[in-house]
């Protein structure tokens, strides 16, 4: 045979072999660790304090937060509002990082948890679908533990019934909405407190 056919078809096999290479870390989920979590949340009581902020204040809160969360991980990411929730990230392929935006509907759940529902992916010029870059960021990226990422269903769940402040505050969420940015949310005392009044 023809050496430059050889030395062509071992390059064909090569570029084959890279993209299914590609196509397997992309779309490789790890076992699903959901497990039923109980609420630390009563879902009764009253609220001490109401807050009504805006999105500025709440991406500042966001920023500290995730900052602090992410100082000893490798790979960081971003998640900010604007007339949509936005999670912007980067992953590599073949060594070069490329980088995306996910644009999440936020909505209020009964339970005060917050869904996101991702909606669209902008992510330069490949045609990756929600779906696997979903299972990437519930794969390789450093999550608090109250956040639930869904890929099947394209949703991030934010479990604000399992955080809990330092002094065992907790918050519900009231209200979202971007667009006139109006988010509120109430403050709780926790659930034992009232339990040891007269």
């Amino acid at each position: 045979m023809n050496r430059w056919k050889i030395a062509f078809l071992v390059l064909v096999g090569t570029i084959i072999a890279c993209f299914a290479f590609i196509f397997v870390r992309i779309t490789q989920v790890r076992e699903p660790n959901y497990k039923p979590i109980p609420e630390l949340v009563a879902k009764d009581g009253t609220p001490v304090i109401a807050i009504q902020s805006n999105k500025k204040q709440v991406n500042a809160l966001i920023d500290f937060y995730l900052s602090d969360f992410q100082k000893d991980s490798d790979i960081t990411y971003k998640f900010y509002l604007e007339n949509e929730a936005m999670l912007n990230g980067t992953f590599k392929v073949l060594g070069y990082p490329i980088e995306f935006n996910l644009y999440f509907d936020p909505f209020v759940m009964d339970d005060g948890n917050v869904q996101l529902k991702a909606k669209s992916l902008s992510i330069g010029t490949l045609g990756l679908p929600i779906k696997e870059i979903l299972k990437f960021v519930q794969r390789d990226y450093k999550l608090p533990s109250w956040v639930e990422v869904n890929p099947d269903d394209s949703t991030i769940l934010l479990r604000l019934d399992q955080f809990r402040m330092q002094n065992g505050l907790f918050i519900r969420a009231e209200k979202i909405n971007l667009v006139d940015d109006d988010i509120r949310m109430n403050i709780y005392l926790p659930k034992d407190t009232s339990s040891k009044e007269d």
